[in-house]
């Protein structure tokens, strides 16, 4: 298969800088109207993958909302990755799996194998057991034309207690994982394959994003940033981003137009955003 990078480039080209989350929150199937059970979660998630899927670049499930039903949520979710790429969107699994080892391994074979019924364009990955216990999900991802979206600095307050922290180097414990994506980067053209996730709510970076690979900004929307902060965010980096929404979008639902038009929103959002820096 191409290579992720060369694919989500091509797809951010064509089909603009957004990433739209699947997140079937409990408070978000009430405010559908349909059930917390396993119908109102297919419901949820196939309504929203017909409607987008033809619209925008990249889908992004959260497995946890699927994994709390059991396999039966699971299979929801294969249903939606497979219907998701038919409709020619790259799907990025939120999963943000770490460990070392075989267990590395197994959770790559699980989101990275083309063989797996869960197999994802790319999947998150948290570094915090260093960065070198990633190894099989990266070789995994390189030899099946996936990508790997490595979390460096997250969205959420806490994330600054270990990833801004100073590492034996001096270097933030941040800049150590970008420099690593960068180091598996580079020389890749049009764009590596292996990105970082760096919150848009962070008001500034303060690190150096020059990784060659794309950069996933969770935060737009519900958690309070907006596409006019994410040039203060990404500086020189930003033709790499891609915003990711979650709840300002779904919220729209059921109705499928309704859901097109807050895509379109965010997307004019972004492509002006982007324009006037």
């Amino acid at each position: 298969m191409e290579p992720f990078g060369a694919r989500l480039r091509r797809a951010m080209d064509t089909r603009g800088q957004l990433c739209v989350g699947i997140d079937p929150h409990a408070s978000l199937l009430a405010e559908w109207g349909v059930g917390d059970d396993v119908a109102g979660l297919e419901r949820f998630t196939m309504t929203t993958v017909e409607a987008l899927g033809e619209h925008v670049a990249v889908f992004k499930p959260q497995s946890a909302f699927f994994e709390r039903f059991g396999s039966r949520g699971v299979a929801v979710l294969e249903r939606a990755v497979a219907a998701a790429r038919q409709a020619g969107a790259l799907v990025l699994m939120d999963a943000k799996r770490g460990d070392i080892g075989s267990t590395m391994a197994a959770y790559a074979a699980t989101y990275l194998d083309p063989a797996s019924p869960l197999f994802s364009d790319a999947v998150t990955v948290s570094p915090y057991l260093g960065f070198g216990s990633l190894r099989p999900a990266l070789d995994a991802a390189r030899a099946a034309g996936a990508g790997v979206f490595v979390l460096a600095l997250t969205s959420n307050p806490e994330g600054a207690e270990v990833q801004r922290a100073t590492a034996a180097d001096g270097r933030p414990v941040a800049q150590v994982v970008l420099d690593a994506i960068a180091e598996e980067n580079d020389g890749t053209a049009p764009l590596g394959s292996v990105g970082a996730v760096v919150g848009a709510t962070l008001g500034r970076a303060g690190v150096n994003l020059a990784v060659n690979g794309p950069l996933l900004a969770p935060g737009v929307g519900a958690q309070g940033a907006t596409p006019a902060d994410l040039p203060g965010v990404f500086g020189a980096a930003l033709g790499n981003v891609l915003p990711s929404v979650s709840r300002g979008v779904l919220r729209h639902g059921p109705d499928a137009a309704a859901l097109r038009g807050a895509v379109q929103r965010y997307a004019d959002e972004v492509r002006a955003a982007f324009a006037a820096a």
